[in-house]
């Protein structure tokens, strides 16, 4: 039975300072991988030293690492796919682990559980910010992972080709981790060392303004993919409010046998029915939703598993 064929895929911008040893990296923990750089429209020599290493590379001219992964994943054709950032900050020793596990024991998305030396992460905000967005996407979607946001991932051909890619950012990495909760996939962790940056290269992440657009994508994620939770929570504080606001009424004409503040009587009666209508209005799209999710079932089952598999 032939070996699966495996494509390890760098997404980069402006990373000549590294990108070579993170493909040497590569070479020599998966010597039969096909080495490919996404390049994201980098402004210094990435793509030329990636292709000097022996990488095939990809240029797309969009800013954003989803759009850089959205393009990998419609050209490049593998059995399984490793996803790892350009910067050298995670281990390739851990690829073979990774990727047997897709292969042999049928796992859809292996992840790594950056480990930090001391326990520390070199940027105190991007770790607390990491715990947040993890812990609020394991909360709404019940995906069991430990560290969301790592760069580092492998994936099956099932995986991948199933996946329609919205994201333009480092919201990519919240996107995946909510397509295995579309697919009910299979997803492991592995722990894996984090490797500080070399000096004078700097994090393409903004711990504010891309925090800010993952927590905006986890919203539309859950408004789109778990409509009943998310209207259900809108119709809970339209309802306390009304409460807040209709309870004293209440008393008052329990008491007197009369209503004050009509307009506020008013405005708690519409609080109350927009909360009904909320409920209805999250019936309705959970129902389309599941049917969006049994469509991408049934593309992920049209998708032959990996050579190993078969």
């Amino acid at each position: 039975m032939p070996e699966p064929t495996i494509a390890v895929l760098i997404p980069c911008y402006n990373e000549a300072q590294t990108v070579a040893s993170v493909i040497e990296g590569f070479q020599t923990s998966l010597p039969d991988a096909e080495i490919v750089v996404v390049d994201n429209n980098s402004s210094d020599a990435t793509a030329e030293i990636a292709r000097a290493s022996g990488a095939r590379v990809l240029s797309v001219k969009e800013p954003g690492k989803g759009n850089a992964v959205r393009r990998a994943f419609a050209d490049v054709d593998a059995d399984i796919y490793v996803m790892v950032d350009g910067d050298n900050t995670y281990d390739s020793a851990v690829a073979p682990q990774m990727t047997s596990l897709v292969a042999n024991d049928s796992v859809d998305l292996v992840n790594a559980i950056r480990l930090m030396p001391g326990g520390n992460h070199p940027r105190r905000a991007h770790a607390f910010g990491n715990k947040l967005l993890t812990s609020t996407v394991k909360w709404i979607f019940d995906v069991q992972t430990l560290d969301m946001l790592s760069g580092y991932k492998a994936m099956s051909r099932r995986f991948v080709k199933s996946m329609p890619v919205f994201s333009t950012g480092f919201e990519i990495e919240t996107e995946i981790a909510v397509h295995s909760f579309d697919l009910r996939a299979s997803l492991e962790e592995v722990p894996a060392n984090y490797i500080e940056r070399p000096e004078g290269s700097d994090s393409k992440l903004s711990t504010f303004k891309d925090g800010f657009r993952i927590f905006k994508t986890i919203v539309n994620l859950a408004r789109h993919g778990r409509p009943l939770f998310f209207y259900s929570i809108i119709a809970l504080v339209f309802v306390i409010v009304a409460l807040i606001l209709g309870i004293p009424i209440i008393v008052t004409y329990a008491d007197t046998g009369l209503v004050p503040k009509f307009p506020t009587a008013i405005l708690a009666t519409g609080l109350v029915l927009l909360g009904a209508m909320s409920v209805m209005a999250g019936l309705i799209l959970d129902a389309v939703t599941k049917a969006r999710k049994e469509v991408k079932a049934l593309q992920y089952l049209a998708i032959p598993p990996c050579t190993s598999q078969r």
